[in-house]
């Protein structure tokens, strides 16, 4: 969620390109769960080829798997100054908004069934898009999945870590895929896990004597920075949608609005020129463009906290203000989300539809396992390795208004042989 995913009125309280013609592989019937996430089956790797390996790791804000992992959780990111800028009193407004939101948000976790599903599903999709990988990209195999997550375990340092265990880096080189699981870019989202994993690679990789981060032996970083219009991704939220319609009536199915939601941004944010906006919005648009135009339908937007002004319309308003205008059917999407969490899970499914208090408000099921999904992820993953390139060029280019030095240097690391395009 490229954007600034868990700053959420659940954890504040009062506290303050273009579209491809989807071939036939998406189109897949695929089936699916009405309810929580359900178990997956173990996975294992059993990849062989001649050039590998190649680490692919899944970057994401991650989620407390258990209520006792809660406190921790909200400590690291309320003391993430990219997600949540507090300013020179961050290191001690942080943990003491967790302390008094924990025992909160633990019932939270405990009303979703003890804990976030995002490790679960991560290291499943993860696993078996390298599968997939090991197959039509032998020359880069064996793919080894790694998860990367911001704020819960497996922490980013921990992954690192990892890596130098497995054979990665330590002089012995290698190549690593950096590939976020938020697929349109923030600076909140994709911008500070890059920035903590290129914390941890000049950490525990270190310089050499002339302050060089890129030495010999070292692993091979690049990233793949956003994907909101991939055909795959953009098939597999549709198969989602057409499902959820056809639990209505035959003869109301084309009158049902449907209601894409994302997490909302500050607006300060937003006019520095963060690409949040702007990509979630061409997901939806090339969503909508698979599905025909089939129905009416917004974006809107999840979590406004505080006072100043946030990125809107609201969704739980706008659920609202369609009910009580008699525009009773109506399907909520997760449009910036790759998997079920307590966004999902909590906020949508047990307030916004339960404050509806309307049977025809449902929502779109998450992607989760879907195969389609998972096929989407090692496409992406092979174009980027087929291509060579460091990043995308949209990652070269800062926010209009970026004034932070750390996000300059990242972005002069990841980029490679681009980095004399950032300024």
């Amino acid at each position: 969620m490229s954007f600034n995913p868990i700053a959420s009125r659940r954890l504040w309280g009062n506290s303050t390109s273009v579209l491809r013609s989807a071939s036939s592989s998406w189109r897949l019937n695929t089936p699916r769960s009405c309810g929580l996430a359900t178990v997956v089956p173990p996975v294992t790797q059993d990849a062989t080829g001649a050039k590998g390996p190649t680490a692919m790791v899944f970057m994401n804000m991650g989620g407390p798997s258990t209520t006792n992992e809660v406190h921790d959780f909200l400590s690291r990111l309320f003391s993430d100054g990219d997600l949540i800028p507090l300013g020179r009193l961050q290191s001690y407004m942080g943990p003491l908004i967790a302390r008094r939101r924990t025992p909160k948000i633990q019932q939270q976790y405990s009303d979703i069934g003890g804990g976030s599903p995002i490790r679960k599903w991560s290291e499943y999709q993860c696993e078996e898009m390298c599968k997939i990988l090991d197959q039509i990209s032998p020359e880069t195999a064996p793919h080894k999945p790694y998860v990367a997550f911001r704020y819960a375990a497996p922490l980013t340092e921990t992954m690192y870590a990892q890596l130098l265990k497995d054979g990665f880096g330590n002089g012995k080189g290698g190549r690593a895929v950096a590939f976020t699981q938020y697929p349109q870019y923030s600076c909140s989202t994709t911008g500070s896990s890059l920035n903590e994993l290129w914390k941890w690679r000049n950490r525990l990789e270190g310089k050499n004597a002339d302050g060089e981060v890129d030495a010999a032996g070292a692993i091979k970083w690049s990233v793949i920075d956003r994907w909101p219009t991939h055909a795959g991704l953009v098939e597999a939220f549709a198969q989602n949608i057409e499902a959820q319609l056809k639990t209505y009536p035959e003869d109301k199915r084309d009158s049902v609005v449907l209601l894409f939601s994302a997490h909302s941004l500050p607006m300060s944010v937003v006019n520095r020129g963060d690409p949040y906006p702007a990509e979630v919005a061409a997901t939806v648009h090339a969503v909508m463009k698979r599905l025909n135009f089939s129905n009416p339908y917004r974006l809107c937007w999840q979590s406004q906290v505080g006072p100043s002004a946030w990125l809107g319309a609201q969704t739980s308003d706008t659920v609202m203000n369609y009910v009580n205008r008699g525009h009773t059917d109506l399907v909520l999407v997760p449009i910036a989300f790759t998997s079920d969490h307590i966004e999902t899970l909590y906020e949508l499914d047990l307030e916004v539809m339960h404050e509806a208090n309307s049977p025809g408000v449902k929502r779109a099921e998450s992607l989760n396992g879907n195969p389609t999904f998972i096929r989407a992820l090692a496409d992406i993953a092979h174009e980027h390795l087929q291509e060579g390139e460091s990043c995308s060029a949209q990652m070269t280019l800062r926010c209009q208004g970026c004034r932070s030095e750390r996000c300059l240097e990242q972005k002069k690391f990841f980029a490679g042989e681009r980095s004399h395009l950032v300024q």
